[in-house]
């Protein structure tokens, strides 16, 4: 035979399972704001006390609603935001003004149950968020108190409140103690993310590294066996070949100083000198020697000039005729680089990088042109100081101008 449905049991459960439900997200809501529990808590205190104090004290009842509004104040005071020990004081004055009510001769404490505990509860709250001079005074005051006024009985109670205090510092510990864990895991979870990132970069500059001087490598050794691999070269064909591989080395050498810091640790790195000024006159008839129309004059002695400030000269050199033979193809260029004067010494020098219009077709070089070769320039030369001017003249060419002082200064290779 077929059960019946019993919808009172099922009505009955659904209503359990709502006021379950109910008493979680109250509970939730007080956790969440600690001010709504404490009001509430001092309501029902102040009923409590109003209803009950006639058991422990022969008081008017005129004067229950005033004594139950007193033992609340210290609640009051907290869910107003105030101090803990604000609120540890009014109850310590409320305990006073209690001392002077008369209570029945049975009853062993000169306050009502309610007040004890909410005193209690101002000293836990002290030692939970009040300093360490306001914990040791709450404990002092109240246990001397305690110690004074209450029933032989209950005097042990000054050692409760010790116990008290003891266990709220215990917590405040703990929860300290957590917090200051969870923020160290924090940062150490940020630090692992950037680090993270940086050995990211540092691969795939390594990464880059061994492609680039790969590539460098087989083209140095394609211009040194070239002579011997083609028959039938001209003495011109096999100085090219030689300038080629000239370049290529330099290049190479160049890839492995700067980015063959980037290996792992306890890998042995090659170095080399960084280019200084002494060294243009080389990078000059270098790309002479490829092809380049150029022609020069230097007049700065490189001995006045610092190393961080030659060597951007010489990357600011190296781009702008890199520039010009990628960009000005068959185009005349003049470099100067002349001192530049203030009270009968040099204090400056000017580098000038002239490039003359193109005969065939050339796209015109400019920073917006999607290239980095410019803003390079334009930040080694800050980073010692200087100003970098770069733009097209009236005549359809382009100059390239840097002008960075000569006094020693902190920059790139000093």
């Amino acid at each position: 035979m077929p059960r019946l449905p019993r919808p009172s049991r099922s009505w009955v459960g659904r209503a359990l399972a709502a006021s379950g439900r109910g008493v979680v997200r109250l509970m939730k809501g007080a956790a969440a704001h600690p001010f709504v529990l404490l009001w509430a808590l001092a309501l029902l205190l102040l009923v409590v006390t109003w209803s009950t104090t006639t058991v422990t004290h022969d008081v008017p009842d005129s004067l229950l609603p005033v004594l139950a509004l007193m033992t609340v104040a210290p609640l009051v005071v907290l869910a107003a935001g105030q101090r803990a020990v604000a609120a540890w004081a009014v109850s310590v004055a409320a305990s006073l003004v209690w001392l002077v009510v008369p209570g029945h001769a049975d009853w062993p404490m000169p306050w009502p149950v309610t007040h004890f505990l909410v005193l209690l509860l101002t000293v836990l709250v002290v030692a939970l968020a009040g300093a360490v001079r306001e914990v040791a005074l709450a404990t002092v005051v109240t246990a001397l108190l305690f110690l004074v006024v209450m029933d032989t009985g209950l005097k042990p109670w000054a050692i409760g409140v010790v116990v008290i205090v003891a266990f709220g510092l215990l917590v405040r510990w703990l929860v300290l103690s957590r917090r200051q864990i969870a923020r160290q895991e924090e940062e150490a979870e940020v630090e692992r993310a950037r680090r993270a990132v940086v050995e990211e970069r540092s691969r795939i500059a390594r990464e880059l590294h061994d492609v680039v001087a790969h590539h460098m490598s087989m083209v140095v050794v394609q211009a040194q066996t070239a002579p011997y691999r083609v028959p039938g070269l001209t003495p011109e064909a096999k100085g090219e070949l030689a300038g080629i591989e000239e370049s290529a080395r330099a290049a190479l050498q160049e890839v492995r100083s700067v980015l063959g810091v980037l290996r792992e640790e306890g890998t042995p790195v090659a170095t080399a000198p960084q280019p200084t000024l002494a060294d243009l006159p080389a990078l000059l008839e270098s790309s002479r020697a490829a092809g380049m129309d150029l022609t020069w004059h230097l007049g700065v002695d490189p001995e006045r000039c610092p190393p961080g400030t030659g060597l951007a000269l010489h990357r600011v050199l190296q781009e702008a005729l890199a520039n010009a033979s990628r960009h000005s193809p068959g185009s005349s260029v003049r470099v100067e680089l002349l001192p530049v004067h203030a009270e009968d010494a040099p204090r400056a020098a000017l580098l000038t990088v002239g490039t003359s219009p193109s005969p065939g077709a050339a796209r015109p070089v400019t920073e917006q042109g999607g290239g980095h070769g410019i803003p390079g320039m334009r930040t080694r030369v800050e980073a010692v100081g200087g100003v970098l001017t770069a733009g097209p003249t009236p005549e359809g060419g382009f100059v390239v101008t840097a002008q960075v002082p000569l006094d020693d200064r902190p920059g790139l290779g000093g």
